[in-house]
């Protein structure tokens, strides 16, 4: 499993024992990160392998969870569980997700310096066997590279215009999607998903 999607240990764990009830309903998991706080968080980012998941898809979600997680009991303490989509400016977690947002902008870190530095930001030109295509801007010139995916810490679209008009255009034609939500928008540097399930949990 990618790192993208599960980093430590505890949210590998958490995948394996998820993964399959997501799974069974019909959908994939983008992301599953177990938060430390006063209370632990678990959020899990969930989506249609066509994309478009809904609010009423992260209901189902969350209670399937929920159920496996009652039975495998993997986490200590009470917590919260957070079932959401991956929102406008969505990780890209998979190798696919590159290939499906091609011609989008991405910004996107590697764990380790490549040509002296981490960060990149640029265009997705799709991907090349295991590496991902991302054109920079480089001066006057633009450039293309490939980075592989195994290099990758962090990745995710970057909020435009471009982008939104086609989130909108793709869900308009689902009567469950609320276009409302598109009405105030702002650029920032958190995960923009929309939590559409919040499930806290006792331990007894």
């Amino acid at each position: 499993m990618s790192d993208l999607i599960a980093k430590t240990a505890i949210d590998r764990r958490l995948a394996e024992i998820v993964t399959p009830a997501i799974e069974d309903l019909g959908f994939e998991l983008v992301r599953i990160r177990l938060m430390s706080g006063k209370t632990k968080v678990l959020q899990i980012m969930a989506d249609r392998p066509e994309g478009g998941i809904v609010v009423d898809d992260c209901a189902k979600i969350s209670t399937a969870v929920s159920a496996i997680l009652d039975v495998e009991d993997p986490i200590e303490d009470n917590y919260t569980l957070e079932v959401s989509s991956p929102g406008i400016d969505r990780p890209l977690t998979r190798l696919k997700d590159f290939e499906m947002w091609v011609d989008y902008e991405a910004r996107i870190e590697t764990t380790e310096l490549i040509d002296g530095r981490r960060r990149f930001k640029g265009m997705l030109r799709g991907t090349e066997g295991d590496e991902v295509l991302i054109e920079l801007q480089e001066g006057k010139e633009t450039v293309t590279i490939g980075l592989q995916f195994d290099w990758l810490s962090d990745a995710k679209l970057i909020l435009t215009d471009e982008l939104i008009a086609e989130m909108l255009r793709q869900k308009k034609a689902d009567p469950a999607f609320d276009a409302s939500a598109f009405d105030e928008i702002e650029e920032t540097e958190g995960d923009e998903a929309d939590v559409a399930d919040e499930t806290p949990v006792t331990k007894h």
